[in-house]
């Protein structure tokens, strides 16, 4: 037997053993039917753990919202913070203007974090938090609150995605620079081995990297790169006793992402497992087969829901999802899968249902959970993730001899956009099909249509936070606090573990915003590449060189175009796709990445004098954010027609064009092409007008 099958069978065995339960059924619980018994003599294997990823508005209303979830038979939290939380502003912050409880739950403070938990035993729940740049600062809070209800930091179970590497590649939710990010994730991990050892301080996850356009190669090997800088700066920390580290091996999880190709999904997964399992052994010396174990939470692929017949979004969901459940041996440990209707905007409370019934309906009525892994000794699955894994490593080891994830962000941020911009020019060619997009496009009127089939979080909501903020730091000892904020600092400065003075300045009374501003002093602020200038030329199609020769001959030059993201929406890969299609097109591109104010836009189109203004939002503030633009640039004179796409109701779409907007894309505008040639439209029109 070789050392791969060694790995292998070890592993399968650790997981076979925690994994499988005796066959006689169990008993009903949270209303859920007893599972059907597997043949006799066998075992059937206990279900993932089940989450929605949900949180809007407030506090109070997302407690609400989870509680009606648990008792529809969800089995674990999956908390979504606001982006002015996830990136360390409070909600009165100028930056957090229309994205307050958003797309997510804002969380300030000790009492914001006492609300969202209300009436669910924090010390029997399984909470994943999906934080990143303020996880300290959220861990924090949940110890705080947990040891004020009597619950130690010791029985506190669940995960904090804490992956920074993504941020900078993909989602935008960073604050500090890459060696205080990796840091502050060091300590997390020190902190939870000694304190919190149910705990997993970190979820790598390779979510937001296939949604940025990375292949399953590139998703394997950027993964297992970011662990690795990551487990060698625990190491190199000295925080962790070497009996300890294999405990610290085992706390590393994942989180993935699933597409529509779910036969190569499955073998990606299968990839992932044999690569983890044989390198924490050799790089690291684990022995034990349970802490090598490739732990994962998936959510399955929201950048292939669309916005154009949506209800085909179903199917998507539940193909997808067999790409991490089929294959006994690399099954995801918990599953929350998206709402059909994310691509039009946030999901109602029925549309999670009816995803969670999904996995109910898999795990419960089929016999999927009732077999040994069913792709053992397939010739074609054998083959598929013998190619992966050789291919993955391959780029693993490139990614390495670069120094590493953390040190090599500018170079892996080019190739994903470059893998993405292949993407786009497949599915406008239509070598990528897509249902009810580029084919089969003609369509019934949907049932599910209509205004009231998306969330809408009450704009009032701001003014409600805001107020909220004033009364809590109006009602707490200020002196305590600044004494919290002063110990934070001094740890900071001195290289001292982070997470106790988190914790006190959290029992304090402290808010995010002044948690993140009192590390911003000391580490200072980070923008991250865009990607953009590495990927240009490396896709161009022949509609964006026809383009491209119109742009040639314009009398006045190429067209100057600004791309923009206002408010504090990451999401940038739509943004990136249209400046890298710009500039193959020839136009000139003015792009400065994420998070800048209406009043910055405004003043950059004046400054660089630019034919049109293109505005990239996802997150729904929109409407919020716009119409100051529009008013801003009308005071400095700038004639520029703004353009803007993103997540758009289609009823918003009049109320943005009576505002001044010319155009508003939404997803179903894939097609490059048009949106350029409408580009130089809209140039030949304000220059003529200027004339």
């Amino acid at each position: 037997m070789g050392e791969r099958d060694k790995h292998v069978l070890a592993t399968e065995n650790a997981q076979m053993s925690s994994a499988e339960t005796p066959t006689k059924p169990a008993s009903p619980a949270n209303g859920q039917p007893s599972a059907p018994t597997a043949k006799a003599g066998s075992t059937r294997d206990r279900p993932w753990m089940m989450r929605t990823y949900s949180g809007h508005s407030t506090a109070k209303a997302s407690n609400e919202l989870y509680r009606t979830n648990l008792a529809k038979g969800q089995t674990g939290l999956s908390i979504a913070f606001d982006l002015p939380t996830q990136t360390g502003y409070d909600s009165d912050h100028i930056l957090a203007r229309g994205e307050v409880g958003k797309v997510g739950v804002p969380v300030s403070h000790l009492g914001h974090m006492e609300t969202l938990l209300e009436g669910i035993p924090q010390g029997e729940m399984n909470t994943s938090m999906t934080i990143n740049a303020p996880a300290a600062w959220m861990l924090g809070l949940y110890v705080a609150n947990g040891e004020n209800h009597g619950v130690p930091s010791t029985e506190l179970r669940g995960t904090t995605q804490n992956d920074i590497i993504k941020e900078y590649l993909s989602r935008g939710t960073y604050i500090f620079p890459p060696q205080a990010s990796r840091r502050l994730i060091v300590d997390m991990i020190a902190y939870c081995n000694a304190h919190i050892p149910k705990w997993n301080p970190m979820n790598v996850c390779s979510y937001h990297l296939q949604e940025a356009g990375a292949t399953p190669v590139q998703e394997i090997a950027y993964s297992l790169a970011n662990a690795i800088g990551i487990l060698d700066a625990v190491k190199e920390s000295g925080q962790v006793p070497e009996e300890n580290f294999s405990d610290v091996v085992g706390s590393i999880s994942f989180f993935v992402n699933a597409g529509i190709r779910f036969i190569e999904e499955t073998a990606k997964m299968r990839a992932f497992t044999e690569m983890w399992d044989q390198l924490t052994a050799e790089r690291y010396g684990v022995t034990d087969p349970r802490a090598r174990r490739f732990r994962y939470g998936v959510q399955v692929n929201s950048l292939g829901l669309t916005e154009a017949q949506p209800e085909n979004n179903i199917q998507r969901i539940v193909l997808e999802t067999l790409g991490v459940s089929l294959s006994k041996r690399a099954r995801a440990r918990s599953i929350q899968l998206p709402a059909w209707n994310e691509a039009l905007g946030l999901p109602r409370p029925w549309d999670q249902q009816w995803s969670l019934r999904i996995q109910q309906v898999l795990a419960f009525e089929t016999d999927l959970l009732e077999y040994p892994d069913i792709f053992d000794g397939s010739v074609v699955m054998e083959q598929l993730t013998s190619d992966l894994i050789e291919a993955a490593q391959a780029e693993l080891d490139d990614v390495l001899a670069m120094g590493g994830a953390f040190e090599a962000i500018d170079t892996l941020k080019g190739r994903l956009v470059t893998s993405h911009a292949k993407r786009m020019r497949n599915l406008e060619t239509g070598d990528l099909s897509v249902v009810g997009v580029n084919r089969f496009v003609e369509t019934a009127e949907s049932p599910l249509g209509g205004e009231d089939n998306i969330l809408r979080v009450d704009p009032e909501v701001h003014d409600q936070m805001c107020s909220d903020l004033e009364a809590w730091k109006a009602q707490r000892d200020g002196k305590a606090v600044a004494a919290a904020r002063d110990e934070l600092v001094a740890a900071a400065e001195s290289g001292d573990n982070i997470m106790p003075p988190t914790i006190a300045m959290a029992k304090a009374g402290g808010t995010t915003g002044e948690w993140a501003d009192a590390l911003r002093d000391v580490f200072g602020e980070y923008r991250a590449p865009t990607g953009v200038a590495a990927a240009v030329g490396s896709a161009a199609s022949d509609d964006l060189n026809r383009v491209a020769a119109i742009v040639k001959d314009l009398d006045e030059g190429p067209p100057r175009v600004l791309v923009a993201k206002p408010g504090l929406d990451g999401h940038s890969n739509g943004a990136e796709q249209i400046a890298v299609a710009a500039r193959d097109s020839g136009m000139e591109v003015v792009y400065q990445g994420i998070r800048m104010t209406p009043e910055q836009i405004a003043a950059t189109a004046l400054d660089e004098d630019v034919d049109v203004i293109g505005i990239s939002i996802l997150s729904g503030s929109h409407l919020e954010l716009l119409p100051t633009l529009v008013q801003l640039l009308e005071d400095k004179g700038v004639t520029a027609p703004v353009v803007v796409g993103g997540i758009i109701p289609e009823e918003d779409r009049a109320t943005l064009l009576g505002m001044g907007v010319v155009a508003v894309y939404t997803p179903k505008d894939f097609q490059l092409g048009k949106i350029m040639d409408d580009l130089v439209r809209f140039t030949r029109e304000r220059r003529a007008d200027a004339a």
